[in-house]
């Protein structure tokens, strides 16, 4: 899942509303110009772990695939809401760590988790509705809510309190059009994990404006630090949640493009017969994942080994250290929170540090140009002046492009600041 709207500056050409792909390739597009062949491109801009050595699919998630296709059976169109195999065994999966069961009429299969948030923002959308976001946050909400002429409304993520949600904001911010208030936890691009107490307050805050909570939770159990990941749908009887979740980065797959639209309501608001027919109708319009990689589903999540998942995250707890490390020696970025989970982290900008960089998209730009080195500006994820790093790569290309950040700062520091030692 990756995509947002961007300004323009006058290094990177004019874009508007572009998506992170595309800022990604007009960076790319700026190296290519510039590029002398002397230095590998590092990209540490998009949250693919499958780019790297030192992240693999489990054996078990191919050999399923394999199967499925090689059983004959499955070449054919699956159900609009997806095969039922697939949805009981989501369900199961999900239910495990909930205080009620989960059935397959909970689960709808999406293609991705794109369209996951593209179908949370379609069965809400209705004239005059708005949906409180978090900022920074992962835009393809934004761009959804536009087609959809659904007003956005930003609340702020705190990074003094760990990227908590400000919920004084949310508050202020509602009114008796919010159709939805979405968190992502764990965070893209914050790389935060909230504890139960802050999820509890944000769904009896919900509950107290009268509105649901759409949990984006496709990092979800990708957690290394203090905080447990505890699925919202864990207060579902406090208020309706819609959980959003997919294969891609647990199970290191982003490609396959399965992911799922829950419903976790043990109230039963969803049940309604209207509402349930409302969601129905809009799967039928919709083209979902493979019909083999859905019929691959239950082996993939009910047989992978734990010692797989743990590796993953001891991977991702290791990596994302080198890049706290490597950014605490850099005195014109400050990185506010050390992630505890997902694959991205978000540091701040000390222009008045640095000369001849205009904002985060013109230092991203004169970072690819000069270094080879790819991160997104904060702009991308709304938030000016920061810089959004993917620490989903491997050791010697974090440490790497660590050291180019820092000759990046050093040729670019006003000559009164401080000398950066290399």
């Amino acid at each position: 899942m990756e995509g947002g709207g961007v300004a323009a500056n006058n290094e990177s050409k004019t874009v508007s509303n572009i998506t992170i792909k595309g800022m990604l390739s007009l960076l790319m597009e700026s190296i290519d110009e510039n590029h002398d062949g002397g230095k590998r491109v590092i990209c540490l801009g998009i949250g693919d772990p499958t780019l790297t050595t030192c992240f693999h699919t489990t054996n078990i998630a191919e050999e399923a695939v394999i199967d499925a296709i090689q059983s004959h059976k499955f070449h054919g169109y699956a159900p609009p809401v997806g095969l039922l195999q697939a949805r009981n065994a989501i369900a199961e999966y999900l239910s495990r760590d909930l205080p009620y069961q989960l059935s397959s009429d909970d689960v709808f299969i999406t293609c991705g988790g794109t369209q996951a948030i593209d179908v949370s923002v379609a069965m809400l959308a209705r004239p005059g509705a708005n949906i409180l976001l978090p900022r920074p946050g992962f835009p393809i909400y934004e761009l959804s809510a536009a087609f959809r002429e659904v007003e956005v409304r930003h609340y702020d993520l705190l990074p003094e309190k760990g990227w908590e949600v400000d919920l004084d904001a949310v508050e202020a911010l509602a009114n008796q059009n919010t159709v939805a208030l979405v968190i992502i936890n764990p965070g893209n691009p914050c790389g935060n994990v909230y504890s139960y107490h802050h999820l509890e307050k944000i769904a009896k805050t919900a509950k107290r404006l009268g509105t649901i909570v759409i949990a984006d939770e496709v990092y979800g159990h990708l957690t290394f630090g203090a905080n447990p990941f505890v699925p919202t749908g864990v207060f579902g009887s406090i208020v309706p949640v819609l959980t959003l979740g997919a294969l891609s980065k647990r199970w290191i797959v982003p490609g396959w493009r399965l992911g799922w639209f829950v419903t976790n309501d043990p109230c039963g608001t969803f049940r309604k017969p209207k509402v349930v027919e409302r969601i129905e109708k809009y799967f039928n319009l919709l083209g979902g994942p493979a019909t083999f990689i859905q019929a691959a589903v239950p082996h993939i999540i009910l047989q992978t080994d734990e010692v797989f998942y743990k590796k993953i995250n001891e991977n991702l707890r290791h990596a994302s250290n080198i890049c706290f490390k490597g950014i605490k020696d850099i005195p014109c970025i400050v990185c506010p929170y050390k992630p505890e989970g997902s694959m991205a982290m978000m540091v701040k900008l000390n222009l008045s540090l640095l000369e001849d960089i205009s904002d985060d998209i013109d230092f991203c730009f004169k970072l690819a140009k000069e270094e080879s080195v790819i991160i997104i500006p904060g702009t991308a994820v709304g938030l000016k002046d920061w810089l959004r790093i993917i620490f989903a790569a491997d050791q010697s290309a974090l440490e790497e492009g660590m050291k180019r950040i820092k000759y990046f700062c050093q040729r670019h520091a006003r000559k009164w600041s401080k000398d950066y030692e290399i």
